[in-house]
């Protein structure tokens, strides 16, 4: 499995990064957040909705678990965190197969209910208040995504 990376140093160049992923996003993508608690998993779902020409503020869905926001197609923004330990069905299924972009914070919490192929990305705190952005693409077409994204 590939991996890509990137170095931001600071919020507009994560934004920036996440805006041009927007670009080549498509109906039915998943994308997984992981990291430390404010490493910039909100900072880079906004960049991914003013990508999507999203007009409403975004903001994390912790007490509301999924926001839905409409732009030029669909981001359903999940935050899971509360989730742990729940057995709760919230149909996952319906977003994820759904006509817009989901972005899940948390992810590792409801693991068997991913689709196989997505999108993983964790952002962690480097030096100098700097985020390493590390890309997982899990499926041809995230490779392929991850790829031109680079490219």
């Amino acid at each position: 499995m590939s991996e890509f990376s990137i170095v931001s140093t600071d919020a507009e160049q994560t934004m920036d990064f996440s805006k041009n992923l927007a670009e080549l996003l498509k109906p039915g993508d998943v994308i997984t957040l992981e990291g430390d608690l404010g490493a910039g998993k909100t900072t880079f779902t906004k960049g991914l909705a003013k990508g999507l020409d999203i007009k409403r503020t975004v903001n994390s869905p912790t007490f509301t678990i999924i926001k839905e926001y409409h732009g030029k197609m669909p981001l359903y923004h999940m935050d899971v965190y509360r989730l742990e330990n729940s057995d709760e069905d919230l149909g996952f299924d319906e977003y994820f197969e759904g006509n817009g972009v989901t972005v899940v914070e948390w992810a590792h919490l409801i693991e068997d209910l991913l689709p196989e192929e997505l999108l993983s990305i964790n952002i962690k705190h480097g030096e100098n208040e700097s985020r390493v952005l590390t890309l997982i693409p899990k499926g041809t077409r995230y490779e392929e995504l991850c790829k031109e994204l680079f490219s």
